[in-house]
């Protein structure tokens, strides 16, 4: 497992953009060689998969609703994970939550396929 620390949540306004961070524990391996994801989770609903980078070339996948919108990626120098999210909109609100696994997710949205989670930042939309 692998200790990971979310940060960068926070209030936007409508059509607003936020960079999520997701550090991952400098103890660790780099995170080139963990499969890492975003999920989310709003009031009253289950936890969705939001993107996620596969360990090794970095592929990635998207859920239908942000395509086009948010974009993951890593810096391996820092050892970090990110989530920009631009054209913020009101059904975006949730608490996101960073997750690895030392291995290849398959469904990559499947909450289960992760071992390591973070604690969560919170983003709220405003109309």
């Amino acid at each position: 497992q692998v200790q990971l620390v979310e940060s960068g949540g926070g209030s936007v306004q409508a059509g607003g953009s936020l960079r999520l961070s997701c550090a991952a524990s400098r103890y660790t391996l780099s995170i080139s060689h963990y499969s890492m994801a975003w999920f989310r989770q709003a009031p009253g609903k289950e936890r969705e998969g939001v993107a996620v980078v596969y360990q090794g070339g970095g592929l990635t996948y998207y859920a239908d609703s942000v395509k086009g919108r948010f974009t993951i990626s890593r810096e391996h120098a820092k050892n970090t994970l990110y989530l920009q999210m631009n054209t913020l909109k009101p059904e975006d609100p949730a608490m996101y939550y960073c997750a690895a696994v030392f291995d290849w997710p398959s469904p990559w949205y499947k909450e289960l396929a992760y071992n390591s989670w973070g604690q969560g930042t919170q983003v709220t939309v405003s109309s």
